[in-house]
């Protein structure tokens, strides 16, 4: 049965229009007063950087002319002939390559095992205390905070010149990235089981390997393997301060401007970052559908 709508009377119906109309004024002014303030915000900031558009236009044609400069000459009938001689370092530079994958690997490891043991200290949910969940998380800040090429040039100073310095400074930057999203998965995982295993007298050891890890196992590997794709554009990079790898390769030519060589080496490191982009994605996916399913 259809029911009409009675309309408000006009006192009401107006006294409600303007406090409407008001309401929207003042939204608008919040609008255009917070649009005014990041704008005075960046141009501070610009100021501040010291950031010049005049010099911008005038040298930006700059940057597309090194890209050309990265690129050989290459010839239809003399195809193959100069890739070849493009390419002349080819093995060298996959060993390099390689160097690099495993300080990426066995530093994503050993940052993810140690992430993993201090996830539970810094926990809100797991702590033991509140004192071990501060100092817990307080450490895993400044882990993640200091630059992974500082603890890198730290290491080079300390350790000399080779891979172990570039392991090291990204075992420790990758534990303090992990050991935060390792910690939030902890706080966010269903505490029934834990509470059971507790009521039962279970001791804190057993509360996590019962209760907790079968939970966040494969979010914690799924995280693991993202940050080993980003710890081999990392490892890449360790080599520009001497921490071994195709870094410390790249970087010298760059230094002696063999603009073409450099070209090459970035084509493998971009190619092994894709292969490893792509593989990782796969794994991850694959992951998470098995458990969701479980």
């Amino acid at each position: 049965m259809a029911t009409a709508i009675q309309p408000l009377p006009h006192d009401q119906s107006a006294h409600l229009q303007s406090v409407y109309a008001a309401t929207v004024a003042q939204k608008r002014r919040q609008l255009f007063l917070g649009s005014i303030i990041v704008v005075l915000l960046i141009f501070l900031a610009a100021f501040g950087a010291e950031v010049d558009p005049h010099k911008f236009v005038t040298n930006f044609w700059k940057f597309p002319r090194y890209f050309y400069d990265m690129t050989p000459h290459i010839g239809v009938t003399t195809f193959f002939d100069d890739v070849a001689e493009w390419y002349w370092g080819l093995g060298k530079w996959l060993r390099y390559m390689s160097e690099t994958l495993l300080i990426a690997y066995v530093g994503t490891v050993t940052g993810a095992v140690a992430a993993f043991f201090l996830a539970f200290f810094a926990s809100g949910s797991m702590a033991v205390n509140s004192w071990s969940q501060f100092l817990t998380r307080r450490l895993l800040e400044f882990f993640r905070t200091v630059p992974d090429v500082t603890f890198a040039l730290i290491f080079v100073v300390s350790f000399g010149l080779g891979p172990f310095p570039g392991v090291l400074a990204l075992a420790i930057h990758t534990t303090g990235a992990l050991g935060k999203l390792f910690s939030e998965i902890v706080d966010n995982i269903d505490m029934k089981p834990v509470e059971g295993l507790r009521a039962s007298g279970a001791t804190w050891f057993q509360q996590i390997r019962f209760g907790v890890v079968p939970q966040v196992l494969s979010n914690f590997t799924s995280y693991s393997l993202l940050r080993f794709e980003v710890n081999v554009r990392g490892a890449s990079v360790m080599g520009f301060v001497g921490a071994g790898g195709i870094g410390q390769l790249l970087i010298e030519y760059v230094r002696k401007f063999y603009y073409v060589d450099v070209g090459a080496v970035l084509i493998i490191i971009i190619l092994t970052v894709m292969v490893i982009d792509y593989g990782t994605e796969k794994i991850r996916h694959r992951m998470i559908a098995m458990d969701t399913t479980s």
